[in-house]
This record gives C-alpha cells, sequence and structure tokens, in this order.
C-alpha cells in the first residue's frame, strides 16, 4: 500500500505481478493491481484485472467497482451501468454506489436519447446558426479582439496574458477563431507532407494536456512560433483544464498556416470530451452551442504529418494490420468520430512494445506494436522513423525499437502527480537527427486537473 501512498504506481504494479505469480488465485491482488492500472491510464489492463478477479471471486465488490470504472474510461457505459447495478443491490445502503450508479444511469440515458434524435441526413453546422456580425462585446471587456476580424501576433501575445490572468476571451473572439481554423483545417489532407530545407528547423511537441503554463514555458525556452520557427504537435489534446490551450493552439494555426502544425489525439473526440473535463469546461465558460463547434472542428484536425518523406510524426502509433502504406493514410475520411478499429483508429490509440509482434493494448483500444512491426512499416514506406506521444514518460522521451520509434511527451508532472520531465524535439533539414530538449513543470493557478470531468471519472480515478 505504500506505493499507492507515494502515487508510485508503476512499482505497485510491479509488486502485485510479481504477489501474483505467487498466488495466482488472489482476487485482492488482480483488484489493486487493477486499481493501479487505473492511476497509469491503462484502462485496457484495469478492465482485464478487474474481470479476472471477478472470475475469482463474484462476491467480491471493489472488483465491480474497477471494473465499472474501467469500462466508463472507455466509454462503454452499459457495461459500467451493469456492475454498478450489481453494487447497488449489493449494498443498498452505500451512499457512494448509489451515487455512482445514478450518475451512469443519466449518461446511459443521454445517449440513448441522442441516438434517438439523430438524423441521417447531413447534420447543420453549428456556424450556419451563428450570426457573429452582430454579436455584441459589452463595453465593460477589456481583453483581446482580433483585428478587422484577423489574427495577429499582438493579438496572440494579449490572449496569452489574457489566459494567464484566468481570464476567458469573449465568446465572439472565440468563435471567430473556431470558424476559421474549422475552414482551414476542413482544406488540409489527412496527412499532411512538408519539406524542411537543409537551413531549416522545426520544434515537435507532444501532448500538452491542458497544461497553459507548460505550454507558455515551451514558447519561453523555445521562442514562439514563426516562420522561421515553426512547430508541429503531435495532438492537440484537449483534456482537463484546456480551453486556453487550445484557443492558443488555434490562434498560431490561424497566424501560421504554413508554420504550425495540429495534429489530432485520442481525446479529441465527443466521448473522451465527456469524461476528461472539455465538454464541461467549454460549457461552464461558454454555451453549448460552441462545444458543438469545437466538436466539429477536432473532426477537421490532420491524423499525421510526414517531414521530409522520412519522418512520420502522429498521436498513437502504428497499425493492428502490415501492409498499410502512406497512400492509404491520405484517403482516409477523417471528418467523424473515430471508429473502434483501422488505421485511424489506430494512428490515435496504439503504442509500441518491446517485444517482437502486436499484443492487445493496455487501454482496451487498437493495440501494441513491436520493434519487427515498424521495421516492416518503415521498410515498406521508405521512412527512417516514427515520432510520436500519448503515452506519459519519466525523461519527457523515450527512444525504443533501436532508434526507429520515437515518444514525445510535452506535459511535466502530468496531471500534477506524476513527477515526470517534459520534452520537445528539433528536427533539423540537414539531417533530421533528433535533438531533445527537457523541461520542467512550472508553478500554476490551483485549479485541480479533473475540474470539469465527470462526476463518476472525479470520484473513481482521483
Amino acid at each position: 500500500m505504500c506505493c499507492f501512498l507515494e502515487k508510485d504506481y508503476d512499482n505497485a504494479i510491479k509488486y502485485y505481478t510479481e504477489a501474483l505469480e505467487l498466488n495466482p488465485a488472489s482476487a485482492i491482488y488482480f483488484s489493486n493491481r487493477s486499481l493501479a492500472y487505473l492511476r497509469t491510464e491503462c484502462y485496457g489492463y484495469a478492465l482485464a484485472d478487474a474481470t479476472k478477479c471477478l472470475e475469482i471471486d463474484k462476491n467480491y465488490i471493489k472488483g465491480y467497482y474497477r471494473r465499472a470504472t474501467s469500462n466508463m474510461a472507455l466509454g462503454k457505459f452499459k457495461a459500467a451501468l451493469k456492475d454498478y447495478e450489481t453494487v447497488v443491490r449489493v449494498r443498498p445502503n452505500d451512499k457512494d454506489a448509489k451515487m455512482k450508479y445514478q450518475e451512469c444511469n443519466k449518461i446511459v440515458k443521454q445517449k440513448a436519447f441522442e441516438r434517438a434524435i439523430a438524423s441521417d441526413e447531413m447534420k447543420r453546422s453549428v456556424v450556419d446558426s451563428l450570426d457573429i456580425e452582430n454579436m455584441m462585446i459589452e463595453d465593460e471587456y477589456t481583453g483581446p479582439k482580433l483585428e478587422e476580424g484577423k489574427v495577429t501576433m499582438g493579438f496572440m501575445k494579449e490572449m496569452m496574458e489574457c489566459f494567464k490572468d484566468q481570464k476567458k476571451l469573449h465568446r465572439k473572439c472565440a468563435y471567430q477563431i473556431l470558424i476559421q481554423v474549422k475552414e482551414l483545417l476542413s482544406k488540409l489532407p489527412s496527412l499532411v507532407e512538408i519539406t524542411l530545407k537543409e537551413t531549416e528547423k522545426i520544434t515537435i511537441c507532444g501532448d500538452t494536456h491542458g497544461q497553459f503554463y507548460d505550454l507558455l514555458n515551451i514558447f519561453e525556452l523555445n521562442g514562439l512560433p514563426s516562420e522561421t520557427n515553426p512547430y508541429v504537435s503531435c495532438s492537440v489534446a484537449v483534456k482537463r483544464k484546456t480551453v486556453f490551450v487550445i484557443l492558443t493552439l488555434f490562434g498560431f494555426k490561424l497566424l501560421l498556416p504554413d508554420s504550425f502544425y495540429l495534429l489530432r489525439g485520442n481525446h479529441e473526440t465527443d466521448n473522451m470530451n465527456q469524461m476528461y473535463g472539455f465538454e464541461g469546461e467549454v460549457k461552464a465558460k461558454y454555451t453549448t452551442q460552441m462545444f458543438t463547434l469545437f466538436s466539429e472542428v477536432f473532426q477537421w484536425l490532420p491524423l499525421a504529418q510526414c517531414i521530409n518523406g522520412k519522418v512520420l510524426v502522429m498521436h498513437g502509433g502504428l497499425f493492428s494490420e502490415d501492409g498499410v502504406m502512406l497512400d492509404d493514410l491520405r484517403k482516409i475520411d477523417r471528418n467523424r468520430q473515430p471508429p473502434d478499429s483501422g488505421p485511424m483508429c489506430d494512428l490515435l490509440w496504439s503504442d509500441p512494445q518491446p517485444q517482437n509482434g502486436r499484443s492487445v493494448s493496455k487501454r482496451g483500444v487498437s493495440c501494441q506494436f513491436g520493434p519487427d512491426v515498424t521495421e516492416r512499416f518503415l521498410d515498406q514506406n521508405k521512412l527512417d522513423y516514427i515520432v510520436r506521444s500519448h503515452e506519459v514518460k519519466a525523461e519527457g522521451y523515450e527512444v525504443t525499437h533501436s532508434g526507429k520509434c520515437i515518444t514525445v511527451f510535452s506535459a511535466p508532472n502530468y496531471c500534477d502527480q506524476m513527477a515526470n520531465k517534459g520534452a520537445y524535439i528539433h528536427l533539423r533539414g540537414s539531417d533530421l537527427k533528433p535533438e531533445f530538449h527537457q523541461f520542467t513543470a512550472v508553478p500554476h493557478p490551483n485549479v485541480k486537473p479533473m475540474a470539469y470531468a465527470n462526476s463518476l471519472m472525479q470520484m473513481g480515478m482521483m
């Protein structure tokens, strides 16, 4: 238990694994390891352990809690509800279980209602119902405003200062940014391809996970984005307290369309936004209508980027099947919620593993791929290596698969509890050799990481 108290979940997993080797019929050990996997966001493994716990002892009530929480994190609300029902039936006086059951039941009913009213016809865009021209900016608003409706560097600097002081951008300006960035992104291919000249350099960032003050620190350390200081982000990383981050990234995309590149991550989806708090934050700070527009914009984010035809950048990783070519990525119809399988799902969700071959994902979505999978994919597509994010790394980055698979993570002290470093990468056109730059977390206002998350996630995960 000391590992849990110290939030050393990796060692907790290690010790419970060793304990299970000695006593593989312990429901308690499977349940406790399931909790450790939940803390490290390995929801697929957490689900498997909770299920194994209940196979050993169907009366072990914590197993139902763990399995329900895992299913919630994976967006499997009906399965979660079934387990909460079991807990409530066994413990009718358990207030916590009753609350979780009620919250989960609300979500299931909401999803059923949404399906019932959904039309087969093309959805009308939120943009069609907005009258931006006549949207008033009140006299008392003293924050930044777009200059003749356009983003400028002056506006960006003023907006970041506004966010630094925990102040909102006016809804009219936010709508203007979203409408313009949607139009821009919708014209891009699913695989963006760029060429760096020998003298040029680009910075690759990984997940920022809504850590706005750490994003500002990257700009402080590495310089603001510009035509001579381009950036690519492996993920917009809409997660937890994030409106400030996303509007900053979208603003720079509008200011520097050919020097600031954004890719979609696994959290730029409706299910994840509902669970982890982005939907709640937008509705609290703005409106339901604005969240719907954010959702439309996310669907147009490109899925991958290729640099000089040699380096492929994505959020997640490689594919559940061999034979995927770059041309297959170019052909992906990305304007939708991600499917449960296939190349689009894999680009957002998969992870590397040290052993050859493929295995079931620790997340419960997509797969894990080995060095042989990476080698074959690179050979078939004449690539040198891939860069991806998606995983917390103690040093902020990790080089695996004989240098062919690089993970970069740009959210230091992730969720205020992981004590990891952040990192970003420099690539130069002359040799495309990655240069790693590490940094540590900076102070930020006392806002809980899960402040706007679904109440079930707050109760069950943190």
